[in-house]
């Protein structure tokens, strides 16, 4: 006679529960193990981050304590998935313009938009590139964050030779995996904020390519090219830990011109200062997308992109953070069609150039282009 007995139901369900949460947690811990999610700062460079200013109870603070949220995550998740613009992305391909490289690098004083905050500059004769993300999405979930049709315009391997890589933050949208590895050997230098440094290791950058800064720090880079690197308000984070890297802007003295390079960041003082003390620019090129009342903190809506420019006192203003991928509910082109009426209101001077159209910095039209009601 067989005596053995069943288990219940319920215990079977708990079990298989149990294994399928187990094998859930293998993968996804399986998946964080991908060199893209980078690595914390250890040894002597986390000891200098002790030493920082702005590094204080284990994270980088922001100069003005803030909220990265203004109201709860549920009401902001609610408002990201259920009060979102039906225009997030366009309906057809972006116009862009093909990249004209020989034209670009003849220029003495040359910029080319490559969407959302990359960008390449010919400035002097250095090749200097800023938040590059060129490999078509910006998450590291597989299929997901895709670049709008049209808005990818070139590749890291069609690329010059670059002098100068400047990193504003480690965020995926401005700090690509694939890009930056491919990268390495033709970057001469590559300036980025006090830990990311780490990152760049890990994905086979040499120590003497790094240029690792905290705020206010000058550097010397040689041949009439010196910089600053400036505050900014924002955050920082890779895989599960945040404010463990400074996020940063950087004034750009070249032989030529000031430039101000504006990563993410929430309009406060440190523009204005930046603007009295390094100022005046001849070009700020600041983020202007992405934005939402629920972290207005932590990224300027369209007007205050205007503002901070003439804080920064900036002839001439560029907008971007825009018109490649969808990271906020409003439309695609609002922060563009917002920035120019603003701009227009401050008689600030501002460029709209399409995604790869060579911008003259010599001989720079502030025309409005209107190319996003095309």
């Amino acid at each position: 006679m067989n005596t053995k007995r069943k288990s219940p139901r319920w215990l079977l369900l708990l079990k298989r529960t149990i294994l399928l949460f187990a094998v859930l947690f293998a993968l996804t811990a399986s998946f964080m193990m991908h060199p893209q999610f980078g690595k914390r700062p250890a040894g002597e460079r986390l000891k200098r981050i002790q030493e920082s200013k702005q590094f204080k109870n284990g994270r980088f603070q922001n100069s003005n304590p803030i909220p990265q949220l203004t109201q709860s995550w549920s009401i902001a998740l609610c408002d990201y998935f259920c009060r979102r613009s039906d225009e997030t992305a366009p309906r057809h391909k972006i116009p862009t313009v093909a990249l004209n490289w020989k034209e670009l690098l003849a220029k003495s004083q040359s910029l080319v938009w490559l969407g959302h905050s990359s960008y390449f500059l010919h400035l002097d004769n250095k090749n200097i590139l800023v938040d590059p993300v060129l490999s078509g999405s910006i998450s590291p979930i597989p299929g997901s964050g895709k670049a709008f049709e049209g808005a990818d315009i070139t590749t890291a391997e069609e690329l010059p030779p670059i002098d100068y890589l400047f990193i504003s933050h480690d965020h995926y949208d401005h700090m690509d995996y694939k890009t930056l590895k491919t990268l390495q050997p033709r970057v001469g230098k590559i300036i980025v904020g006090l830990g990311v440094g780490s990152h760049l290791e890990y994905w086979g950058y040499r120590p003497d390519q790094i240029v690792e800064k905290d705020w206010w720090e000058e550097i010397d880079l040689g041949d009439g090219f010196k910089l600053t690197v400036t505050p900014a308000r924002h955050f920082s984070g890779r895989s599960i830990w945040t404010a463990n890297t400074l996020w940063a802007s950087y004034a750009l003295e070249t032989p030529s011109l000031k430039l101000y390079l504006g990563g993410d960041s929430g309009y406060d003082s440190h523009f204005k200062e930046i603007g009295d003390k390094l100022g005046p620019f001849d070009l700020a090129i600041l983020e202007n997308g992405q934005y939402d009342l629920s972290w207005k903190y932590i990224h300027m809506m369209p007007e205050e992109v205007v503002q901070a420019a003439k804080d920064l006192k900036a002839s001439l203003l560029l907008p971007v953070h825009s018109s490649k991928f969808v990271l906020a509910n409003h439309a695609w082109y609002e922060p563009l069609e917002r920035v120019s009426k603003e701009a227009k209101k401050q008689q600030q001077g501002l460029l709209t150039p399409l995604i790869g159209e060579l911008v003259d910095l010599e001989h720079a039209s502030t025309a409005p282009s209107y190319w996003w009601k095309i």
